[in-house]
C-alpha cells in the first residue's frame, strides 16, 4: 500500500516538475505561435506556426504567462534590429498578440507616400517581383509584390524582405510623418494593404519597448487549411512541407 502511495506521489511530481519546466522554457527560452490572419503574407502565411525567441530582447511582464504585474521596463533589454519581425502585445488593451516587423526605431520618422515607405526622410527602395495571389485569407485575390531593403540600424548589413501591395493608393499608403518616440518601436505587416498595424495611431500606433514578447525565428510547422480535423486521411495534403523548418525573415 505504501509502495503505491508512493507511486502516485511521485507521478504527480513528475508532472508538476514538468509543467514548471515547460513554464520556465515558455519564459525564458521560446514560445510556439500560430498566425491566425494574412497581414505578415508573403513572409508568414495563415496556418504557419513558429518559435519566437524570449530572450531576443530581454524579458518585461509579457515574457510570462498572462503577463503579470511583478515589475515594470525589461531586464537584459535591448531594442530590436530594424526589419526584425516580432510578437508584442496590442498597446490597447496590453494582452493580444500581434505579429509584425519593426520597421522604426526611436528616434525615426516614417512616412508613406504613394506607396513608398520614407525612412528619415529617404525612399526605402523596392523591386518589382511580379504579381502574386494571395489565398486562405479571405477572397483569392492577386496583388503585386516587391522586394524592399530596410537600412540596418548602426551600419549593419541592409534587411531586404517581401511585400504585398494591391495598390499604391490605399488607406495606409499616403500618410502623415510619424517621429518614433523614445523606448517605442512602429511597427507595419509586410501585406501593407491589410494590416492594421502602427500607421494607424487610433488603434496599434507606436509600440512600447516593454510590449515586445520575443523575435519570430523559425517555421516548425505550416498547414494551408484544406483539411478538416478529422479528416485524416487528408492531413499529408494540407501540410506545407517546404516551409516546416524554415528561418523567418
Amino acid at each position: 500500500m505504501t509502495k503505491k502511495t508512493g507511486g502516485w506521489l511521485e507521478s504527480i511530481k513528475t508532472v508538476v516538475y514538468a509543467g514548471l519546466i515547460a513554464v520556465g522554457i515558455r519564459a525564458v527560452a521560446f514560445e510556439p505561435f500560430n498566425i491566425p490572419s494574412g497581414s505578415m503574407i508573403p513572409t508568414l502565411l495563415v496556418g504557419d506556426y513558429l518559435f519566437v525567441s524570449k530572450y531576443a530582447y530581454g524579458y518585461s511582464r509579457h515574457s510570462m504567462p498572462f503577463s503579470p504585474e511583478l515589475f515594470q521596463g525589461r531586464i537584459f533589454g535591448s531594442l530590436p534590429a530594424r526589419g526584425d519581425v516580432a510578437v508584442f502585445k496590442y498597446p490597447r488593451d496590453n494582452s493580444t498578440d500581434y505579429i509584425k516587423r519593426i520597421v522604426g526605431l526611436p528616434g525615426d520618422r516614417i512616412q508613406m507616400r504613394g506607396g513608398r515607405l520614407f525612412l528619415n526622410g529617404q525612399e526605402v527602395p523596392r523591386e518589382g517581383l511580379g504579381l502574386y495571389t494571395v489565398e486562405g485569407d479571405g477572397p483569392r485575390m492577386t496583388v503585386r509584390r516587391y522586394r524592399e531593403t530596410l537600412p540596418a540600424a548602426g551600419g549593419g548589413a541592409p534587411v531586404r524582405h517581401e511585400i504585398l501591395e494591391a495598390s499604391d493608393d490605399g488607406q495606409y499608403d499616403n500618410t502623415t510623418e510619424y517621429v518614433v518616440p523614445a523606448g517605442h518601436v512602429f511597427a507595419m505587416g509586410d501585406n501593407r494593404d491589410n494590416s492594421l498595424d502602427s500607421r494607424e495611431m487610433n488603434a496599434v500606433g507606436f509600440v512600447p519597448v516593454e510590449n515586445l514578447v520575443g523575435r519570430a525565428e523559425m517555421i516548425f510547422f505550416s498547414v494551408d487549411g484544406t483539411a478538416a480535423w478529422w479528416e485524416v486521411w487528408a492531413w499529408p495534403f494540407a501540410v506545407r512541407w517546404d516551409r516546416i523548418f524554415s528561418g523567418v525573415r
